[in-house]
């Protein structure tokens, strides 16, 4: 297991600019993917990026899944996103609350306003580019991540800073929420080969 430090807001290499990956098969990437993987499950984020573990590569992972303390209704396989580009943003916006293991080790908690549907093209771990269009926490947690790769962090996009809370308010008033629950409801995976 290659469990990595999530490095917090503040470290330089959250702000870097992050590089595209060449070899997608290169004993390097390889590696960096499985960091990701098993940093990711550790610390029972549901994605992560390289520049969380203080590697400016174009990288990120994300597996949206039920846990003891987490019942999302649809859920997705992990999945490994190499030089990401998002092609569309729905106008249609939902506000969820976010949280990121690079603030306060995912212990801080913030709604945020983004585009309720995306459309992301990536290269996935075997090499292959594909499409996916979805909604929901995967298209949330895709921006989120996203994000990370453009050296941006969420507290940055937070719609009110009054309504910032704690994680234990979160986990007890917010997380189980009717909004909540409904924004990230993932009703569309539409993934294909390209």
């Amino acid at each position: 297991m290659a469990v990595k430090i999530v490095i917090q807001a503040g470290h330089l290499k959250l702000k870097k600019q992050n590089k595209e990956i060449e070899n997608v098969n290169s004993p390097k990437f390889k590696k960096l993917r499985k960091d990701l993987i098993d940093t990711m499950h550790k610390t029972g984020l549901i994605g992560i990026a390289a520049p969380q573990i203080a590697e400016n590569y174009l990288i990120f992972v994300t597996y949206p899944r039920n846990t003891k303390a987490r019942k999302l209704g649809k859920t997705d396989k992990l999945r490994v996103y190499i030089n990401p580009k998002i092609t569309y943003k729905s106008r249609q916006k939902n506000l969820i609350y976010e949280g990121c293991g690079s603030v306060v080790n995912g212990d801080l908690f913030g709604p945020v306003s983004r585009p309720k549907e995306i459309e992301v093209e990536a290269i996935d771990e075997n090499g292959i580019k594909f499409k996916l269009r979805c909604d929901g926490i995967l298209a949330r947690v895709i921006q989120h991540e996203y994000d990370h790769l453009m050296g941006i962090e969420f507290m940055e996009k937070v719609t009110d800073y009054k309504k910032i809370t704690v994680g234990k308010h979160y986990r007890e008033k917010i997380r189980n929420s009717k909004l909540q629950k409904q924004n990230s409801l993932i009703t569309k995976i539409d993934y294909k080969q390209i």
